[in-house]
């Protein structure tokens, strides 16, 4: 088939898609009481089923009432029984493919099950979506008649017990259906590479000769491939290189601190920036507005929503837990989902608001457990973020990566808040960068600003720049560098911060 009639014709397809998407943002709390009840029916026999007797329930009350949260602490004993190849634990069609994860928060890794019904229905079908959606906004859109550079995991995928495991984005593209791959570049043995740095240099010779229109990846390891690209190619930015690439579909941290470095890597107008939100446990999110800040949050891929009101202090408020049907705006949540791969009630660690209730829509706030609260300051992710991205702005710097950890009150000495941020463009006057900083988390939080009112509990932040290639050499340590492998962002433990430290002399 011509490219051109290829094009059209997929983009015909990706936007049938978008009357079931107008279905359940008319109707989203019908669409997910059906698809609690269509959960609990498939796993009623599984061994789950059975110890919370999920054929007696028959709404939302008698399932919160009968089946318990849990973290991933509570449910690692029926993982790694399913991964010895014990099935019908938590879901009853077999579950060989376990995402690997080991967090943010925490060393140990995690093994989220991945079923072939959370396969099809709520990764790929997320996949065609945000597609969909795309074309939906972008009438005259070329994306089809060229590839998508995709950018997953550094891990390859290993087998133990007869069940495999990796990055999700490495299990993605290890299972893609073919018009995926056929769109896709690079190849799949050069994207499921375990070497970081041997991967680069092959992604990039393997990706400068197509005809790339789309992007796809986590913003601060596509910026390392795209600098790789530009250094070898001698170009001043991507559009020299592939004139056709008209949208970037980024997820896995905040895009703000990044969006004046791709800015400048592709300087054409109505050039769009594409948010989702995606993770091991599941598909929630996808921008659905061209420029838009926040975005759609996905009801029927398998997948039923609970929030818990949220602040750091009281952390999880469990006894007013509530569907997706009693939400208001602006409030901070944490999130519990139920899935299609056998996650019942399952804490995911992520904190989002609600911009939008018809349709409903999101930001991404933060994690549960990263942030700072040792005075009372409940300093989040979301505040330091935005401080961050408006200091920047105001002193024409461009930040990489940062993090953050309370100095401890001792021998009569007052608390702060010590940062470490690592340059792209470092500002002209650090001591003003370091002023502005602390009023601009002032005017974010409340609670720092009155800890902060004259030094009463917190002095002012002790802030460190540090030496170029800090936080990516931390990664390589740690092995995590690429996929959605991140720094955390803020701590309530200085452990992170002296181990950057150290290195930074």
């Amino acid at each position: 088939m011509p490219i051109p009639l290829f094009n059209s014709v997929a983009s015909w397809f990706l936007k049938k898609r978008i009357h079931q998407m107008e279905l359940f943002m008319k109707y989203p709390n019908e669409v997910q009481k059906e698809l609690l009840h269509q959960l609990l029916d498939k796993a009623q026999k599984t061994n789950l089923g059975r110890l919370y007797d999920f054929k007696s329930i028959s709404n939302y009350e008698t399932f919160k009432a009968q089946v318990p949260l849990v973290a991933y602490e509570d449910i690692e004993p029926q993982i790694e029984r399913c991964r010895k190849g014990e099935q019908n634990i938590f879901w009853p069609t077999p579950i060989k493919w376990f995402a690997k994860s080991s967090g943010t928060t925490n060393a140990k890794s995690k093994f989220i099950p991945v079923s072939t019904e959370a396969l099809e229905n709520c990764h790929y079908k997320a996949g065609k979506d945000m597609l969909s959606l795309y074309f939906n906004n972008n009438e005259d859109s070329q994306m089809l008649a060229g590839k998508c550079l995709r950018l997953g995991g550094s891990k390859e995928l290993y087998q133990e017990n007869n069940s495999y495991f990796g990055d999700l984005s490495a299990i993605i593209i290890d299972n893609l259906p073919f018009w995926a791959e056929l769109s896709s570049t690079p190849s799949q043995k050069v994207s499921l590479m375990g070497e970081w740095e041997a991967k680069m240099k092959a992604i990039v010779e393997e990706t400068l000769p197509q005809k790339v229109t789309n992007l796809a990846g986590v913003p601060s390891w596509m910026l390392v491939l795209l600098e790789k690209v530009l250094e070898h190619t001698q170009k001043d930015n991507i559009l020299e290189v592939w004139p056709e690439v008209e949208v970037y579909f980024h997820g896995g941290v905040n895009f703000k601190p990044y969006l004046s470095q791709y800015e400048k890597l592709f300087p054409k107008p109505g050039f769009q920036f594409y948010q989702i939100y995606n993770a091991s446990e599941g598909f929630f999110g996808i921008q659905d507005r061209n420029g838009a800040q926040d975005m759609l949050l996905m009801l029927d891929y398998g997948i039923f929503y609970e929030f818990i009101p949220y602040d750091p202090q009281n952390e999880w408020d469990e006894e007013n837990i509530i569907p997706l049907a009693e939400v208001k705006l602006n409030v901070n949540y944490a999130m519990v989902i139920t899935t299609n791969a056998g996650l019942w009630r399952y804490k995911i660690g992520d904190t989002i608001r609600f911009t939008n209730l018809a349709p409903y829509r999101i930001q991404v706030t933060g994690r549960t457990k990263h942030f700072i609260n040792v005075f009372g300051e409940e300093l989040i992710i979301d505040n330091a973020e935005k401080a961050l991205a408006k200091v920047a702005h105001q002193t024409l710097s461009i930040v990489i990566d940062f993090t953050a950890a309370p100095i401890f009150m001792e021998k009569g000495k007052k608390g702060a808040h010590e940062w470490i941020i690592e340059f792209k463009k470092a500002p002209s006057d650090f001591a003003e960068f370091c002023r502005l900083l602390d009023l601009a988390l002032q005017e974010q939080n409340s609670d720092y600003e009155a800890k902060r009112y004259k030094n009463l509990t917190l002095e002012a932040p002790v802030i460190h720049q540090a030496k170029k290639g800090l936080f990516y050499d931390w990664l390589a340590t740690k092995n995590k560098l690429g996929g959605q492998h991140k720094v955390p962002r803020l701590s309530n433990h200085r452990k992170l911060l002296e181990e950057l430290l150290l290195r930074n002399v």
